[in-house]
């Protein structure tokens, strides 16, 4: 099953702007969730603020609209909390690199099954398109009265640096290789972040518009092999970093690829230590018996907050 922009509603499309690169991105969440096969009454997507955090509202999954910057330690406690659910978030670049960032980078160091969603148009839209992180040096936006004056940061290569475990890019307008880099990053065990550089016509018209991404994004060659092969070789795994923050070292603001550049199935999440320090997930934890009764006594965990 494939949904088309023609299946969207007219509120899903009037809640952004015309052209909005978010719609592109709201049809391969959804065919993500439908091809990759997990259960809707057990998928949960967090996000925070900003147009992208719109998104949840239109999915017919569990949704949890945070705060600004705060969406990664949101998901995490989510699934931690409860194992067994799928845990996406749709967040934006200013939410996710900007303030978010401390959160970005420590996510890494836990690989919680988490799966970022990041929509990526170099300024902040909701707030009328101040630059975010991404915006290259240089670049006049109509938010800014001058050419930005900051350097971009390069999310793919803070995160492979930082201990992502799959890491990706694509654009809003193509719908086929989001949804297929989507259901990869599902199907993998581990945190996982696909940057989608996002059309924005409203305050990034120029360089996020499908005319300028079709002339100066491109698919990673065919050959390129991002798969860590053997999860326990630490050689290999320091190989296909070095390769993937290589090519991402080499691209130009105008010449940029996309598709899967990292990819390790490390077998060293976050649950897995849990598990290892006999600590039980919330949801398997019994806190009352059959009558209602708690069976926990936090007597002693009130005791250490007396002052």
């Amino acid at each position: 099953m494939v949904i088309s922009l023609k299946d969207l509603d007219s509120h899903e499309l009037n809640d952004w702007c015309p052209g909005c690169g978010d719609a592109g991105i709201l049809l391969a969440v959804k065919n993500a969730i439908i091809n990759s096969g997990v259960d809707p009454h057990k998928t949960v997507i967090v996000s925070g603020i900003g147009c992208s955090s719109k998104l949840p509202h239109f999915v017919n999954v569990n949704g949890i609209h945070t705060l600004h910057g705060r969406p990664i330690p949101f998901a995490e406690g989510v699934k931690i909390a409860n194992p067994e659910l799928t845990v996406l978030i749709d967040s934006g670049d200013g939410d996710t690199y900007g303030i978010g960032v401390g959160h970005f980078i420590s996510a890494a160091r836990r690989n919680v099954d988490i799966k970022l969603f990041v929509h990526d148009n170099g300024v902040y839209a909701l707030t009328k398109g101040q630059a975010s992180p991404t915006l290259p040096e240089g670049t006049k936006v109509k938010g800014i009265a001058l050419p930005n004056i900051n350097s971009p940061i390069d999310p793919l290569i803070l995160a492979i640096a930082a201990g992502y475990t799959f890491v990706a890019r694509t654009q809003s307008y193509n719908v086929k290789e989001q949804t297929d880099l989507m259901v990869k990053a599902i199907r993998h065990k581990g945190i996982a972040l696909i940057d989608i550089m996002q059309g924005c016509p409203s305050y990034n018209e120029e360089y996020t518009s499908s005319s300028w991404f079709s002339q100066h994004l491109i698919p990673l060659d065919s050959n390129y092999d991002p798969v860590v092969h053997n999860p326990l070789d630490e050689k290999e795994v320091m190989e296909k970093k070095l390769q993937a923050i290589k090519i991402l070292l080499e691209e130009k603001s105008d010449k940029m690829h996309t598709g899967l550049f990292f990819q390790w199935e490390n077998p060293d999440n976050f649950e897995k230590r849990l598990m290892d320090r006999g600590l039980e997930s919330p949801i398997q934890q019994e806190i009352c018996n059959k009558d209602g009764k708690p069976t926990v006594d936090l007597t002693k965990v009130v005791q250490t907050l007396e002052v």
